[in-house]
């Protein structure tokens, strides 16, 4: 059966924002280096289709912060 991307994107949800919220916690200790060590860590991610999730948590959680 192929899995069809709402079905990867809800099975995938809970951890796509776990590891977001990991990766934010790091922003204010690596302040200045936060940028490049958490692209490092986006292209790691696979697939590609769930690093795209946790980057857009990312973003989320930056637009969340700022307000």
């Amino acid at each position: 059966m192929t899995q069809t991307r709402a079905d990867f994107h809800e099975q995938n949800l809970a951890s796509a924002q776990d590891d977001a919220q990991r990766l934010f916690g790091q922003k204010t200790i690596l302040q200045g280096a936060w940028l490049n060590w958490v692209a490092s860590q986006l292209y790691q991610l696979q697939p590609a289709e769930y690093a795209s999730m946790v980057r857009r948590e990312l973003m989320r959680l930056q637009e969340t912060s700022e307000n």
